[in-house]
């Protein structure tokens, strides 16, 4: 049977994620003795140890049932649906001795209430032949397997046992879990997920399985996973019990720090929170606040650093005002509008702000502005702070919002431009890296960027 060794990399970013946390992972139970219905400090139990209260059904396996279906519903249908599912659900769904236990067929089981960022804990038992999984925002899923070989599923991955993001495409980062990690059967096994946005890390037993590793949207590939949804807990051929299931949101500011896990090394800070020592254009009409970099409000223009990038990735955190707009300057000359004559803009926006409901997609939070429209949903609210990285290699620019890919896209293949405006620097191969203010008290700190494959040049200082 295939395993595989956790890297002494590998361990020190779990051990970072855990001092992020607040500490180590709640310790293991016994074999076949619950941790107690208690939750740790600053969880919430979803499943009261007694009934389903909390719980609906969603026979999500269905043609025609998936999230996206079922909100294309009316609200009649839609409860008429969850009604019929739930009904089923309690046929096969029961509670014994504060353990939730499923036969092996049925709806599965559904929070009511959905989920953005979290930390779950989770305890199962299962049996031999039984397949099944956790739906995190109603996406399939952490995957649970009869990892031996009598299980009859090793050609589709179950040798290398539970906890990867199996319904994520073939060697995509999570698929298949880092370590071999499940217990035999007869005991209980732990899971610990946290994630962020689409990124996702879980534990079983104690071991790491899937690092930071995006969980793909099933439903809609081309889409982000879904800002916000239910936890289902699959049914699937076999028995399976239940217990000790916990969860806690996490804030904005927890969310922003676990993204940044890594603490890679090689991202440099080109930022000092004091001065505008490495950086060119109209300073004097920005200031340097409490660490950060904030557009003085009536100001604006482009600064930048005097270093210039060719290929690099870039990590910042911002914060909007009330209808703020500023954005990300790429592959700036140093000279006239970024989004023209730079590679391009990216767009930082208060998209729900009532003036900007009529705008063209391609102007929204996270757009390559004037080319290339954003997922849009994943921006927090004006006054928190949010988390982006942008990597920019060759033509192409991926950006990520909060743990969500928003946009994923090769300039040099854009033919339409928003108003018919041509785009003449978006196929530049280097320049600065900054800031487009348009006179809001925008705020960015914590600049960081990456240069890749030797993706630095010459600075300037014009």
């Amino acid at each position: 049977m295939r395993t595989r060794t956790l890297s002494l990399a590998a361990a020190t970013v779990a051990a970072l994620l855990l001092s992020l946390a607040g500490g180590p992972a709640p310790a293991e139970a016994p074999a076949d003795e619950a941790r107690g219905a208690t939750p740790p400090k600053g969880f919430t139990a979803l499943f009261n140890g007694h009934d389903l209260n909390g719980w609906h059904g969603w026979a999500i396996h269905e043609k025609a049932a998936g999230p996206y279906d079922l909100a294309r519903l009316s609200p009649e249908e839609r409860a008429n649906k969850i009604e019929q599912w739930t009904t089923d659900a309690k046929k096969h769904w029961t509670v014994d001795k504060g353990e939730l236990v499923n036969d092996g067929h049925g709806a599965y089981l559904t929070t009511d209430k959905k989920f953005g960022d979290i930390e779950l804990l989770i305890d199962y038992k299962t049996v031999p032949k039984a397949d099944s999984g956790i739906y995190l925002k109603a996406t399939p899923q952490v995957q649970i397997w009869d990892y031996t070989k009598e299980g009859g599923k090793w050609n589709i991955g179950a040798d290398k046992g539970s906890g990867g993001l199996w319904n994520n495409s073939p060697g995509a980062p999570g698929k298949d879990p880092l370590v071999l990690a499940d217990k035999p059967f007869g005991q209980w096994n732990s899971f610990r997920i946290i994630q962020v946005g689409a990124r996702t890390t879980i534990w079983l037993n104690g071991k790491l399985v899937v690092d930071n590793a995006i969980l793909e949207n099933y439903w809609d590939r081309k889409a982000p996973l879904l800002r916000k949804g239910p936890i289902l807990l699959q049914t699937h051929g076999g028995e399976i019990r239940w217990r000790n299931v916990f969860i806690r949101e996490v804030p904005p500011e927890k969310a922003n720090a676990w993204l940044d896990k890594h603490n890679d090394k090689s991202f440099e800070s080109v930022f000092d929170g004091k001065s505008f020592d490495g950086w060119a254009g109209p300073v004097e009409n920005y200031v340097v606040k409490d660490g950060t970099i904030m557009c003085r409000p009536g100001k604006g223009g482009t600064i930048y650093t005097k270093q210039q990038f060719s290929d690099f990735v870039a990590r910042v955190e911002y914060k909007l005002p009330p209808g703020g707009n500023n954005g990300l300057a790429i592959r700036y000359p140093g000279t006239g509008d970024t989004a023209y004559q730079g590679m391009c803009e990216v767009q930082v926006l208060d998209d729900y702000a009532p003036q900007y409901k009529k705008l063209d997609p391609r102007q929204y939070n996270g757009s390559v502005y004037g080319m290339v429209p954003a997922h849009r949903g994943y921006l927090r609210p004006a006054g928190q702070w949010n988390f982006e990285e942008v990597t920019v290699k060759g033509p192409t620019i991926k950006v990520e919002l909060n743990g969500n890919v928003i946009i994923d896209a090769d300039v040099s293949k854009i033919t339409k431009f928003m108003a018919n405006s041509p785009h003449p620097g978006k196929d530049r191969k280097a320049g600065h890296f900054g800031f487009a203010g348009h006179s809001d008290p925008v705020q960015f700190r914590n600049i960081r960027i990456k240069p890749l494959d030797g993706g630095r040049t010459s600075s300037s200082s014009r």
